[in-house]
């Protein structure tokens, strides 16, 4: 009884805990009150299987709790150091290896689980534990190209060849066939373990393959859904061994990460087949229809004059402003522009940067109140009546050929609508296209002016002008 209500409990504080994220006033809290969850949780199940009770007992050691307690120490170190370590702009990478982890803990979970019985006579057991190993497996390989991809250490354009949706089809099939010979009641213990390795190695191959023709415009998607997966295989690994909490936060995770994947998507106006089998960013040259004349460049000096006299400024992030780290010093110009009279807002594209809120997060982390971060649906109507919009770092987000080339890839996807101020400042790195490899109309346009060079330091010198410095 006591077991039951302290899972209820923890399983109240994970529900409350995610609503919470859906604010940034109170994302910080959400996050305490989910973590608080965790531990009720983590601490349940030692008294739920008698360990606690066993503590004094050589049967503590023989059991294997010590490397229990163990691997509870090792994986909570490097968490904590990790966490603390990682930069900003590495969160979406170390989002896409929890991510992974997740599934692969599921997925280990259901394999030890049918070496232990593997002539498991409960149906529920049995679907659940093939369940667990397909679903597991491809959140781990999908996180991990995800995480190669974000952090550049393969190509972040997408991947396509000849034959690779017949080869999705066949891997489906062996996937079907894997799963029938193991469920068979009937079925040989030998040909039950080849079919779950079988299972298994095929579900990595298809978490690669899923993955693969997916280009880094689409990564905010890619780390929502694999974040769904991890959730759904915990939530099927809670059924393997009967954990109710396992079950309930799996598919919390799981249910709202589908959401948030479904979110993005309508803010791309895509579908979730489209992003998987269509190979956006699969792109050259050639297929772009890009405006033959230079881009007209701008001196720091000279957008300070501009800037100075403006009533109205709107900052449009990307993953640009995440490379940079220029988040604390958009933070110093912005309220050196409000104490010039102007009136700052900053406008955030659901699908901006590398992960689900990347943009937000980055600015919490700078103290921009609240109240300034708009979404693309309560900016784009005031944007004409910008004077200035200034681009940092984003590209796809703010591409009028989404509105205007029916050959791009991104065509028909709702755009934060910067090319509609009055002037717009693109800061950027150098001449070259985006993470994505799109070209962004918006740099022709006869009101836009590029600012080249590290945002960081181009927003620094920005405020050393409004400074007299």
């Amino acid at each position: 009884m006591i077991i039951n209500l302290a899972y209820m409990g923890a399983c109240i504080f994970f529900i409350i805990g995610i609503k919470k994220l859906n604010k940034q006033a109170t994302a910080r809290q959400g996050n305490f009150l989910s973590t608080i969850g965790m531990a009720i949780a983590i601490i349940t199940v030692f008294f739920d299987q008698d360990v606690i009770s066993s503590w004094n007992s050589v049967n503590w050691v023989q059991n294997g709790y010590l490397w229990v307690l163990f691997a509870i120490m090792i994986g909570g170190l490097i968490g904590f150091i990790w966490a603390k370590k990682v930069q900003m702009t590495g969160m979406p990478e170390l989002v896409a290896l929890f991510n992974g982890f997740g599934g692969l803990a599921s997925a280990l979970v259901a394999f030890s689980q049918f070496t232990k019985d593997p002539l498991e006579a409960d149906p529920i057991v049995t679907v659940s534990i093939a369940l667990t190993i397909f679903i597991g497996a491809i959140a781990f390989s999908g996180s991990m190209l995800a995480w190669g991809k974000l952090s550049e250490r393969i190509t972040g354009r997408a991947i396509v060849f000849k034959g690779q949706k017949p080869l999705n089809l066949l891997i489906i099939l062996g996937v079907i066939g894997a799963a029938v010979v193991y469920i068979m009641p009937s079925a040989d213990p030998h040909f039950q373990l080849m079919a779950v390795v079988g299972l298994m190695g095929i579900s990595l191959i298809f978490g690669v393959t899923i993955v693969l023709p997916i280009g880094g415009g689409d990564m905010p998607v890619v780390i929502s859904l694999m974040n769904s997966l991890s959730g759904l295989a915990a939530a099927a690994a809670g059924f393997i061994i009967s954990n109710t909490v396992l079950i309930v936060a799996g598919c919390l995770v799981g249910s709202s990460g589908i959401v948030l994947s479904l979110i993005m998507c309508k803010a791309m106006n895509r579908s979730i087949s489209n992003l998987l089998f269509s190979g956006f960013g699969a792109v050259d040259s050639s297929s772009s229809k890009g405006p033959q004349s230079e881009p007209k460049a701008v001196s720091t000096e000279d957008a300070y004059m501009i800037l100075e006299a403006a009533s109205s400024v709107v900052f449009v992030p990307g993953y640009g402003m995440a490379v940079a780290q220029a988040q604390h010093v958009v933070k110093e110009l912005a309220s050196k522009l409000e104490e010039n009279g102007t009136e700052v807002n900053f406008a955030i594209h659901p699908v901006a940067g590398r992960m689900p809120g990347h943009m937000n997060v980055l600015l919490a982390e700078a103290d921009i109140p609240y109240e300034q971060l708009k979404t693309m649906d309560e900016i784009n109507p005031a944007m004409p009546m910008q004077d200035v919009a200034i681009v940092i770092g984003a590209n796809d987000v703010v591409n009028p050929a989404a509105e205007t080339d029916e050959g791009s890839p991104i065509y028909g996807m709702p755009i934060i609508k910067a090319y509609q101020a009055k002037t717009v400042f693109v800061l950027k790195r150098g001449k070259g296209r985006g993470f994505s490899g799109i070209e962004n109309e918006l740099f022709y346009y006869p009101n836009t002016l590029m600012i080249y060079g590290d945002a960081k330091a181009t927003i620094s010198a920005l405020g050393s002008e409004f400074s007299g410095t």
